[in-house]
């Protein structure tokens, strides 16, 4: 079998794992983002943590997607501010605090709160902080990575919690501990990281699945079109007084 298909297959199955597994799950948390879009709040997202900075774009300003969506593109753990730099970040305690705090968030808000693995500092301060404020959270990460990784391991929280552990809510990506799938006789370590097309693969199920819970009520839902189809700009341009200034990174 080449190496394509090895990939192909190792993702195909944990996407199908979660598929099997996680539609309750995926089902209430949908059923908690369209509560919030019918009552015209934004959802918020975080994903702190480098490659995790990746799935809170996904689901920001895109082609289709809700435009109730609010990333929190927070510089710190970002890698165009460099990748060592980034790392350093997400495993600094108190760092989480300060961006939740910056991004104001109180009792009427919801936030995702997305990371491969559901340990680091940064993350888990967000998320203690978000509930002090009131905040309702939904984690997307997964389980046995943050249980399988040592209580010592220096990205974790002074408090050694696990994302899943101090959420309202959480949807659980399956991702193996240490992300690579792929063994190559020869190479030093496993290649192939998987986390990626995980979160991706939640984030949007779980789009989706708002989407079709607002049609249901009877909810008009504001949608992006991309801005390189036809009519994408008028499209957009009906609902952009409506976020401009509410969504920050708009």
């Amino acid at each position: 079998m080449n190496l394509g298909q090895s990939y192909f297959e190792k993702v195909s199955d944990l996407m199908q794992r979660i598929l099997a597994e996680e539609a309750e799950t995926t089902a209430t948390a949908a059923g908690m983002l369209a509560d919030q879009i019918e009552a015209d709040r934004l959802v918020h997202i975080y994903g702190p943590g480098g490659h995790s900075n990746l799935a809170s774009q996904e689901v920001f300003f895109r082609a289709g997607g809700l435009m109730h969506v609010s990333a929190i593109l927070d510089e710190g753990t970002l890698m165009s501010s460099g990748a060592l730099r980034s790392m350093a970040m997400e495993r600094t305690p108190g760092y989480g605090r300060v961006v939740i705090d910056d991004a104001q968030l109180g009792a009427d808000d919801l936030l995702i709160l997305v990371n491969a693995y559901g340990i680091n500092a940064a993350l888990i301060d967000a998320a203690l902080t978000a509930r002090e404020r009131g905040v309702t959270i939904i984690g997307i990460s997964s389980r046995s990575h943050a249980d399988q990784t040592a209580h010592g391991h220096p990205a974790r929280h002074p408090s050694k919690a696990n994302l899943h552990d101090v959420v309202d809510h959480h949807i659980d990506t399956k991702v193996p501990i240490g992300d690579a799938v792929i063994e190559i006789d020869g190479a030093l370590e496993k290649t192939g990281a998987v986390s990626t097309f995980a979160n991706a693969f939640t984030l949007n199920w779980l789009m989706l699945q708002t989407v079709d819970e607002l049609v249901r009520r009877g909810v008009e839902v504001p949608l992006w079109r991309s801005g390189n189809a036809p009519g994408g700009d008028e499209a957009n341009a009906r609902f952009l007084a409506r976020f401009r200034g509410r969504v920050r990174s708009l």
